[in-house]
């Protein structure tokens, strides 16, 4: 799965720290912690028709991140909210929009890792692309990757950090595999998500999906369980096995990127009938009426 360039995003305006920008002339400074160690925590927001889903839900995990890896200052979120709105406003856009908001630590009078080094306050980029969701809609393969996602008494999951080694890693691993992306497990061998995605496998009619223990706390994971517990479909979070995924009747990834994308392949497994599954086209159905609804209004049509 490879993403491809939208013409209509050759001009893109880009924030950073309320500075517009054209996306050639854009730029963080090399003392910046992102860029010096990848000091920075993120979050991916999606546009619909005017509306960031699950908005709040979004700022709630970048401020615990934050907060997580004692950030000296911390926009206030009305403050981030305007800075969307007017990246969004200066592209004219309004639907269809995928958004990458990060938070570094900010400049250091000189290069190092000690956060006392950051004296000038945090820095905010707001990047946003036109972007539908970006995962094949006739399914995915996936390969299991040799990369083990961290523990808590290693790495804290639920800081959601700008340190995605990890993830490339196990992506370069896909690629060379001629997958769609990869598999991760914990380091005691149960899977803990994709390399860009959490995961849920059907089985007998129950949605099942890995708990948080090597993975962030996903929004559009919590929908989908949401979803399941509001239409009365059987689902349950536990440990799950590769056995589990390879004799599952179905396999789908959830986020914001892509929303919900049917899994058809895992090492070399038909996973189900190889074809997206009536429980995944049913949820998809169901996030799709969530997204149409729900939504924090951060711009109007022009």
């Amino acid at each position: 799965m490879l993403q491809k360039f939208d013409p209509r995003n050759r001009d893109l305006i880009v924030n950073v720290n309320g500075k517009l920008a054209h996306r050639d002339e854009a730029g963080v400074s090399p003392f910046d912690s992102v860029v010096q160690g990848g000091d920075a925590v993120w979050e991916g927001l999606r546009l619909y028709q005017g509306r960031i889903f699950r908005l709040d839900q979004h700022l709630d995990r970048l401020v615990s991140s934050a907060k997580a890896l004692a950030f000296a200052h911390i926009p206030a979120r009305e403050a981030i909210v305007a800075e969307i709105r007017r990246t969004l406003e200066a592209n004219g856009m309004f639907d269809g929009v995928h958004i990458r908001l990060t938070l570094t630590r900010g400049v250091k009078v000189t290069s190092g890792m000690d956060p006392r080094l950051n004296q000038s306050g945090s820095t905010l980029v707001v990047l946003a692309e036109h972007k539908p969701p970006v995962y094949a809609t006739e399914g995915l393969a996936l390969v299991t990757a040799s990369v083990r996602r961290f523990p808590p008494d290693c790495l804290d999951p639920k800081i959601h950090h700008n340190n995605l080694i990890q993830s490339i890693l196990a992506k370069i691993e896909a690629n060379v595999a001629g997958a769609d992306d990869a598999l991760m497990l914990d380091t005691r061998g149960f899977i803990a998500e994709t390399n860009a995605t959490h995961v849920f496998v059907v089985d007998r009619g129950r949605v099942l999906t890995p708990r948080v223990v090597a993975c962030p706390e996903g929004i559009t994971r919590a929908a989908v369980l949401e979803i399941c517990r509001d239409n009365a479909i059987p689902c349950e979070v536990r440990d799950l096995s590769l056995t589990e995924a390879y004799r599952a009747d179905e396999m789908f990834c959830s986020g914001t990127m892509g929303e919900l994308a049917a899994v058809t392949r895992v090492d070399g497994r038909v996973i189900g009938d190889g074809q997206p599954g009536a429980m995944t086209r049913r949820l998809s159905d169901l996030f799709g009426k969530l997204t149409a609804r729900e939504g924090a209004v951060v711009v109007k049509k022009e």
